[in-house]
């Protein structure tokens, strides 16, 4: 399967070595393009040198990819780039792992060959490492060329992985699901020339760049919510906790209350970023998007609802008793000069915190409608 948006220079070559591979190697199957509103001839290429060409209306390249694939008649698919630079005489690769029961293939040009000229030093040294490293650091895929856009996989594995994007995240969702999903992967060395096109490519470095971090960002909310977050929390109440008894010197500084209120500030800001963290886990496990999530699974099994409200009720008490016994001292004193403020920077903090739980709780719960059930109630609704 090629996605195609003019490539009259090349995509004959595409074609040509993808078909001679099929007749050396005895295997059926057929080459899919998928035009993306080529103007310079492309399409007509295509179909004289022996592909199946199919029409991609909607403009980018997640989008031609999903065509090409869901018109793709074979049960495992193989994609790549239709500027020659990937070369299609190594399909039986691809193959030869789908047959040996591997459902997620994937090209590795760092572990094959880069031929001079074939990739910028940018994408190669910084741009391509950094990307895999982070995508091999949050989702645990152990892959060596991320990007790489020479793959292959299953039509039933697709079908399950339903992507979502439309751009050049797409590789990277393709990647990612199929990790979660606990897919049986595997890679093979390739071979990158020097494309044929003949003009600026369509990757925009930083653009892409930006969007494809963006997306793996987005995909784990540990990373990107829950460990800030938590920084925030702790950093937060170990200031208010340090400050409560009274001035701190360090050296020649002394931090005291406003300090101690930047804590406060602090540790609310991190339950708050926490919280979205665990709408946004129980968001993608309720609407399917990150399946086998076990620790989740657990997680939602064993915490229900009713705990959420008895922790956030018994901080949000803890704080209005101790707010009431500062106003106490006040009107004792006559309303005359309020130095009491440590306290109330401590007991409003518990406060917050507790209703913040509170309407926490009961927003996580209602994420689970959607699957039938409350959170809180999941072991029930895995026993169904």
């Amino acid at each position: 399967m090629i996605p195609c948006l003019n490539e009259a220079q090349s995509v004959g070559f595409c074609v040509d070595k993808a078909l001679a591979a099929f007749r050396d190697h005895g295997i059926r199957g057929e080459v899919v393009v998928a035009d993306n509103g080529s103007t310079d001839g492309s399409i007509e290429i295509a179909q004289e040198h022996g592909a199946r060409v199919v029409h991609a209306s909607i403009k980018g390249y997640g989008n031609a990819l999903r065509k090409g694939i869901e018109e793709a008649r074979g049960e495992f698919i193989v994609m790549g780039d239709a500027d020659d630079s990937y070369d299609f005489s190594e399909l039986p690769k691809f193959v030869d792992k789908w047959k040996s029961g591997y459902e997620f293939v994937m090209g590795n040009r760092f572990a094959g060959k880069i031929k001079p000229g074939s990739m910028p030093w940018s994408h190669r040294l910084l741009g391509n490492p950094a990307l895999t490293a982070i995508l091999n650091r949050f989702f645990h895929t152990q892959i060596g060329d991320a990007y790489c856009g020479m793959r292959g996989f299953t039509k039933r594995l697709y079908a399950v992985i339903n992507p979502r994007t439309t751009g050049m995240e797409f590789a990277l969702e393709l990647v990612i699901k199929a990790s979660k999903m606990g897919a049986k992967m595997s890679e093979v060395s390739i071979t990158l020339w020097p494309d044929k096109r003949g003009r600026a490519p369509h990757l925009r470095t930083f653009h892409d760049g930006w969007r494809s971090l963006r997306f793996m960002l987005l995909y784990a909310p540990n990373w990107l919510f829950l460990l800030p977050g938590a920084s925030l929390l702790v950093f937060g109440l170990a200031l208010v906790f340090w400050l409560f008894p009274g001035p701190r010197r360090v050296g020649r500084v002394i931090f005291d209350i406003h300090t101690m209120l930047y804590g406060m500030i602090f540790a609310l800001l991190g339950a708050q970023v926490m919280s979205i963290g665990f709408f946004a886990k129980v968001y993608s496990f309720a609407e399917r998007f990150s399946p086998n999530q076990r620790s989740l699974e657990r997680w939602l099994s064993r915490v229900k609802l009713e705990h959420g409200l008895l922790l956030g009720t018994g901080l949000a008490l803890i704080g209005a008793v101790g707010s009431v016994w500062v106003v106490w001292l006040w009107v004792a004193g006559g309303f005359g000069r309020f130095d009491h403020l440590r306290p109330v920077i401590f007991f409003s903090l518990w406060f917050f915190l507790g209703v913040q739980i509170i309407f926490s709780s009961f927003f996580i719960s209602m994420l689970g409608i959607s699957r039938g059930t409350y959170i809180g109630d999941y072991d029930k609704q895995k026993q169904n």
